[in-house]
Parts: C-alpha cells; structure tokens; sequence
C-alpha cells in the first residue's frame, strides 16, 4: 500500500514566528492579502497586527473578519466575494479552526467557482487554492496545516467535511506568543481537540508507523502539558509544548484520518452550534470505550503515553486504564460532563446518529458500528 504525506511546505514554530509572516508571504509571490479572522475584538487586534507585518514586506490587506465559530457557508460566500472585490492575490487566515476553515472555503470558491456544497467529500477540490497562509492562536484545531475544512450547511444543518490536499496551507505558524490570551476554556476545550486527534489517528485503520509516532509523541506531551496551560496561562513553556503537541496530533490526523468521534461531534456543531473541541472531549470516551475491543493494544500504548502505569496488568485492563486517563484529565480542566450541558436534546438523537453514519470520517474508524451503536454512544454522553 502507497502511503501519502501531506504537510504544509513550511512550519514556524516558536515565540516570534510570526513576525516571519510578511517576508514568507512575499516569497510567494502576493501582492495583496485578505485577512480572515473571527468575529470578536481578539479577531480584530490580531488583523491590526498581521496588517501592519504585511505593509512592513510591501504587503497590501484587506479584511474579512467575518468568520463566525463553526463557519457557514454564507460566511465563505461573503469573504470570497470580498476577496475578489478587493483584487487580492493571496489570503491569510488568524485564529483558531473556524477562521482557518472559512479560509479554506474562501480559496476554494475564489479558484473554482459555484457553491462550497459542491465540495463536500473527499478530492472534490478542482483547482489549487491561491496561496494560504494560516497564523494559528489556539492549540488544537489543527487546522493551520491540515488537508481538512469544515464548514456548516446552514439549509441541512449540518457540518460538511471537506477533505483534498490542495487545501493543506503553504506556511503555518505556531507562535505560543499569539496562544498565552486564551482563557483557560478555550485552552481546555482546544487541547482535548488535540488529543481527540492524536488518539483517533492512532487507531485508525490507515495509521502507519509514521502516523503512529507523532500521534503517540502528540498525545505524551498533551498529557504532560494540558493541565499546567490551563491553570497557568502565562506558562510559556507550557504554552510551546502544546502547540508542538497540536502540530504533531495534526500530522497524525491529516495522514491518517479519524473515526466516530469527529462523525459524531460534526453533528453536535451543525445542529446546535456547539463547540467543536467541547463536543469532541465528551465523546473521546465514550467512542474509545466502543472501539478498546477492536484494537486494545494500542490502547495500552495510549495509557501508557498519558503517563498510566500498565505493568503486571491484563490487555484489556491496561487498555480500560487509557479511558480512564482520559475522562480524569477531561475532569480536572473543567470538560462539562455530557452534552446536555451544552443544549444536547435526546430526542434529536436519532437524527443525529443518521447523519453520523454519512459523515466520512467515520471510515477509518478501527470499529464498525451500526446506527444503534451510535445511537447508545450518543446517550452515554449525553
């Protein structure tokens, strides 16, 4: 079997990297940006900041901030049509995931015309996007070096994946510098998104040796690392190792997809525009419990990774240990305990689950289910 890399040509890491962005952006070759951001007044202080490095390298911008969180297909359809109207050459997505998809959805359409719908699934991406750069603040979407997007279908309610390599960004930048405002929340919420990615990728069916050692590093430093970033935002040190944690759970993710867990969250974002790290943490679990008899050597090495010790035990115990390391730092970072808490509704359940079973990150799950499956996983953690 042919095994496929796909990484951003260039990665900047550490304090500072973002002050590389205007000369990066000018080497290939763009005379005017459009700056895709979030909504709110961080959004707007990091445009300000990423405008004034561009005009320093002889860069022009203009600004869509319009990215909301869990980004519409309307919200790509405006920033593409700004993107032409202001005659920009390149785009610049700043922020976490959602700035970063919207992005995404913007090149798409601005290089190949019609409606994002029409992209929904695997290669769908006709012609390459112009050139992204993605200046990422959080740490663990991913989504400033991965080959996915997201974007919610505001007509079905549902989150559409997207998934081809022409949209994996030019340059990502990781600058811990840019992640040290988060409250602690957000870091919680965004470091189980990195976990979720790290440990789905090293079950999946497709992981490969290469996949499996920076899922396993990932998901090491995220259980060294998570809980000193939430309490002590400050923490520079912290603060690097979890955006070289996200960034190594990204290159695990983006070469060997995902499972249930990102299926089932899709669905929880689309229909109730929840958080999407919030959702993935309380399903990590819950999907992982169904698929330990699957592959439960590999959930020893993940328990051993979070720092459990395994020694002496049975398979399958040493397995359960990596669940329950799992649920204990979910615990102790302040994850709600089921997605009633956000608005979840059992009744909306089998809908859900029937969505669930279409979305295509369910592929490479290491467990088939049926939908009753996912029916009961949805009701354990509601």
């Amino acid at each position: 079997m042919v095994s496929t890399y796909l990484n951003p040509p260039v990665a900047l890491m550490g304090a500072g990297a973002v002050r590389e962005i205007g000369a990066w952006t000018k080497m290939f070759g763009a005379k005017k940006a459009l700056i895709v951001s979030g909504t709110g007044k961080h959004g707007q202080t990091l445009n300000k900041e990423i405008a004034a490095l561009l005009k320093e390298a002889g860069i022009d911008s203009a600004v869509f901030a319009g990215a909301e969180p869990n980004p519409t297909d309307l919200s790509v359809h405006e920033g593409a049509g700004m993107y032409l109207k202001e005659s920009c050459d390149a785009i610049v997505a700043v922020g976490g995931g959602s700035p970063m998809d919207c992005a995404k959805g913007i090149g798409i359409i601005v290089a190949g015309g019609g409606e994002i719908h029409a992209y929904e699934g695997v290669g769908k991406v006709v012609r390459p996007l112009p050139t992204l750069i993605a200046v990422n603040t959080t740490a663990g979407t991913d989504s400033e070096m991965t080959s996915f997007a997201v974007i919610t279908d505001t007509r079905r309610h549902v989150k559409m994946a997207l998934v081809d390599w022409k949209l994996t960004p030019k340059v990502a930048i990781n600058d811990p510098e840019l992640m040290k405002s988060m409250p602690p929340a957000l870091t919680a919420a965004t470091g189980m998104d990195a976990l979720t990615h790290a440990v789905e990728a090293y079950v999946s069916t497709i992981a490969t040796p290469t996949t499996d050692a920076a899922a396993i590093a990932a998901i090491k430093l995220i259980g060294m690392w998570l809980r000193p970033a939430v309490a002590h935002g400050d923490d520079m040190v912290a603060r690097d190792m979890m955006a070289h944690a996200e960034y190594l759970a990204g290159i695990a993710f983006n070469n060997a997809s995902l499972g249930y867990v990102h299926a089932m969250a899709h669905q929880l974002g689309g229909f109730y525009n929840l958080p999407h790290g919030v959702c993935n943490a309380i399903l990590l679990p819950h999907v992982q419990a169904f698929n330990l008899v699957a592959v439960p050597d590999r959930f020893v090495d993940i328990a051993r990774a979070l720092g459990e010790s395994v020694e002496g035990l049975s398979t399958n115990t040493a397995a359960e240990k990596a669940i329950e390391a799992i649920k204990k730092l979910s615990t102790e970072i302040g994850i709600p305990s089921g997605v009633k808490h956000l608005g979840a509704r059992e009744e909306d359940i089998p809908a859900l689950a029937e969505n669930a079973m279409k979305d295509i990150c369910g592929l490479t799950n290491p467990r088939k289910a049926t939908i009753d499956d996912i029916i009961a996983i949805y009701r354990a953690a509601l």
